[in-house]
């Protein structure tokens, strides 16, 4: 008897690709991890002649056309978060991504209007 051939698919989802597939093995970032929140935004340099990026990473930065943070891309492209970091981290590595500084704004609130706010979330 043969033994049944193992699929590695689902029903809707089409073939599965494990998660060490897209990272190259790799299971953590070369750099420091970027942070959840970071603001990230491609530079819009080229990757070089012998740079090869992978259809996720093609999407990665095309996402960071406009700043985006890597919690909101593992979301957009529907990959694990762990995934997106490491690719990033390549893609930051090539100098073709960025990370960039939140713009603070140096002007402080109103104490007033603090306390106001303060007052109104007491009452509810």
């Amino acid at each position: 008897m043969d033994a049944p051939r193992e699929r590695w698919t689902g029903q809707d989802a089409g073939p599965v690709v494990r998660p060490y597939a897209l990272t190259r093995g790799r299971t953590r970032p070369r750099g420091a991890p970027l942070d959840l929140v970071a603001i990230l935004v491609a530079t819009g340099k080229a990757p070089g002649e012998r740079v090869r990026l992978t259809r996720e990473q093609r999407r990665l930065l095309e996402l960071c056309r406009r700043p985006s943070t890597p919690a909101d891309l593992a979301s957009e492209a529907d990959l694990p978060l762990r995934v997106v970091q490491i690719l990033l981290d390549d893609l930051r590595q090539l100098g073709l991504i960025e990370r960039r500084e939140p713009q603070r704004d140096r002007a402080r609130p109103d104490g007033r209007i603090l306390m106001r706010v303060l007052d109104e979330l007491r009452r509810l």
